[in-house]
């Protein structure tokens, strides 16, 4: 059985973590370095951090929150938001982190994951899809700008497509769920999972250990979570006792 992986993420603005519903309403919920050495201290396998306003102000992901998080972190840490460029992503891991994520530049232009995979390994590059139920309700699309710009392309074939251009993993979030807690959307991950052959990390939804492993249960390799860890509701430990209670295999 594979080793499963719970990641807090850390939505970061203005060099604040902050937390709601689909990036609108956000609230303070502390400090970014504080805050990841408290999620290293509980046992998390890795972390997320996302520039949230980086893309929509068209600007790189602030460095000096990386190195901020990254001088007291032992653990493997992703960075995400406003990498259009090789000397952005090149940027961010020097600074510390060990994968970039990269969305609304990849889906604008695909080959721009390939570039990234040959200068840096694919180890080294998420992509990142939001994915919102199309209106008529028959599958997801693409949706970029931190939500706010919908896109033609299809959020599992594009999965697929990424994949092969290079990207080593999938950070794969339900746009309509993000900050609800109202649940992973399963239907999304169970048809991602069978198109792509590499880890896929859930988000989206979590509320309480039952949404975890469903989603690991469903095809996730890895379950993200915000909302749950931030406002003190379940420890990154408490979550894997629960998954390990439900036959899934942990890190400690």
């Amino acid at each position: 059985m594979l080793t499963v992986r719970v990641i807090p993420c850390l939505d970061v603005d203005a060099g604040r973590v902050v937390k709601g519903v689909q990036f609108q309403n956000l609230r303070d919920e502390g400090d970014p370095a504080e805050l990841s050495r408290a999620y290293q201290k509980q046992g998390a396998d890795e972390l997320v951090m996302l520039d949230v306003s980086a893309t929509p102000e068209g600007r790189r992901t602030r460095i000096e929150t990386v190195e901020a998080i990254r001088e007291h972190l032992a653990i493997p840490l992703t960075v995400g938001g406003g990498v259009r460029t090789v000397e952005d992503a090149s940027e961010l891991l020097s600074a510390g982190a060990d994968k970039v994520a990269v969305n609304t530049a990849a889906a604008r232009d695909p080959s721009f994951l390939t570039e990234l995979a040959e200068r840096f390994g694919s180890q080294c590059i998420v992509v990142s899809i939001d994915a919102k139920r199309r209106e008529e309700g028959d599958g997801w699309h693409a949706v970029v700008q931190s939500g706010t710009e919908a896109t033609e392309r299809d959020a599992i074939e594009w999965a697929a497509e990424a994949t092969d251009r290079g990207a080593g993993e999938v950070l794969l979030t339900n746009w309509d769920r993000d900050g609800t807690r109202s649940g992973y959307d399963l239907e999304l991950l169970e048809a991602t999972s069978s198109v792509v052959d590499v880890p896929i990390i859930a988000s989206g939804g979590a509320d309480r250990p039952e949404h975890l492993v469903e989603a690991l249960e469903a095809g996730a390799d890895a379950v993200l979570a915000a909302s749950i860890f931030h406002q003190g509701d379940w420890t990154v430990d408490a979550v894997k006792d629960h998954l390990e209670d439900a036959g899934l295999e942990v890190r400690r």
